[in-house]
């Protein structure tokens, strides 16, 4: 079953409306752990029978409308309505939906509530929805209800891109499964391409004032962010990705300028051409960082580089994401069985002279022709710093996480969630990644 609703609101509100509830094929998902116990997500839905109140299904997940709700547009008061969808397996009988979301205390509480009868006609839409796109098996494991299901999904290729469509979604799956802990793991996962045909090539640029006629309606500039690449348009996107069996969303956009973006439990976007062959690496770190957000609810580890946000973390509350720490008691860290023995909590380490160079590196036009050029040196002092360190390759605290330079703590001093690099999953991220995978497999 899947329902679309509206999420409309304004800085601390919450109204959601349903928009459409559809029958739509084949449960992908896990039939084992129907009950989630990830606790991840800014929100969770909870599916209960309604005949005996027990709780049968339910999922944590982020939205772009929290993402939204940080940004200056709603700290001014203006309201936003953003489509929404929540999956699970289609019910025998009536059930209650209900969407719970933390307040500052990470504390959940309900703000919507609604009953669905699956057998009113006037209330599920059972119509066939298969789409007209074509599917490609790109890595095929076992029955789908054992195994995580990628679906890669294209936007702003055209009709004559499609082979390249075909390359990158090849591409991109082999970088994914050559970085752990998913080369481990990875018979554990299917992988489908969703051949989505736009009427043009590339996607939206709106500071550039370039706009396209691409089927999934992508954008460059989400919340004012040139390199932040998300769609309002979320039922183009279900619509798509119905087309193949899926647990997790990714999504090719066929364009030029750096960018991606990743929601936890809603997808993972990733640019798919390079201009400088210098530099096409950058790709494929943004493929794997992007769906570390999406799949595992990893958070930015990064805090120098600008964003549209404002106070994303609330001070002196424990972050859900696993790999970020408020700090709050020196003795018990969140990442503990991993923690390096006998390490200093925070853990020291060359802060002042990475923020020194990172603020010069932040300073440059990335849009420049030059850009490359001029960050080169700079560049390659950062990596030194973190390769170097006293402590690298161990875990502690190290101070600088989720876009704050202080009071947030990473594990590693250095992680695909941290750097602009290929190096690897830190230990933390990497288990966080894995219990994502056996909570679908298991």
């Amino acid at each position: 079953m899947r329902v679309d609703y509206f999420h409309t609101g304004t800085k601390g509100e919450d109204r959601i409306t349903v928009d459409q509830v559809y029958q739509e094929g084949t449960w992908p998902g896990t039939r084992t752990n129907l009950v989630d116990g990830l606790n991840l997500g800014e929100y969770a839905f909870r599916v209960y029978d309604h005949s005996t109140n027990a709780l049968i299904f339910s999922q944590g997940f982020s939205s772009i409308y929290n993402e939204w709700q940080t940004t200056d547009e709603a700290l001014a008061g203006v309201y936003q309505t953003f489509s929404e969808t929540v999956r699970f397996p289609f019910p025998k009988g009536q059930v209650q939906i209900t969407i719970v979301r933390r307040d500052k205390q990470m504390v959940y509480h309900e703000v919507f509530t609604t009953i669905i009868d699956p057998n009113k006609s006037t209330q599920v839409n059972k119509e066939s929805r298969s789409s007209s796109f074509k599917v490609i098996p790109i890595m095929e494991n076992g029955n789908s209800s054992t195994k995580v299901d990628i679906v890669i999904l294209g936007d702003g290729y055209a009709k004559a891109d499609m082979e390249k469509l075909r390359t990158d979604a090849k591409h991109f799956n082999d970088v994914m499964f050559a970085t752990e802990p998913f080369k481990s793991r990875k018979s554990d996962f299917n992988v489908w391409l969703v051949e989505v045909e736009s009427k043009e090539s590339g996607i939206d640029i709106p500071d550039k004032d370039v706009w396209k006629g691409n089927a999934l309606a992508f954008q460059y500039n989400t919340f004012t962010t040139p390199r932040y690449v998300l769609t309002t348009d979320n039922k183009a996107v279900r619509d798509a990705a119905a087309a193949a069996p899926y647990d997790a969303i990714c999504i090719l956009f066929n364009d030029t300028r750096y960018g991606g973006g990743g929601i936890y439990n809603l997808y993972a976007t990733t640019y798919t051409k390079e201009e400088n062959p210098d530099q096409k690496w950058q790709m494929d770190y943004v493929y794997v960082h992007e769906f570390g957000h999406s799949f595992a609810g990893l958070g930015d580890e990064y805090y120098a580089a600008q964003t549209g946000y404002n106070d994303f973390y609330s001070p002196g509350i424990e972050p859900w994401e696993p790999n970020i720490t408020a700090l709050l008691d020196k003795k018990n860290v969140k990442w503990s069985d991993f923690q390096t023995q006998g390490i200093g909590i925070p853990t020291p380490w060359e802060k002042a002279q990475y923020d020194s160079i990172s603020g010069l590196q932040s300073k440059l036009d990335r849009l420049a022709p030059d850009y490359y050029k001029k960050r080169e040196p700079l560049f390659k002092s950062l990596i030194e710093i973190r390769t170097k360190s006293k402590y690298a390759g161990q875990v502690g605290a190290f101070e600088g996480a989720g876009y704050a330079s202080k009071g947030l703590y990473r594990p590693s001093i250095d992680c695909r969630m941290f750097s602009l690099s290929l190096v690897d999953f830190d230990p933390v991220c990497g288990a966080a990644l894995n219990r994502v995978i056996d909570y679908y497999v298991k």
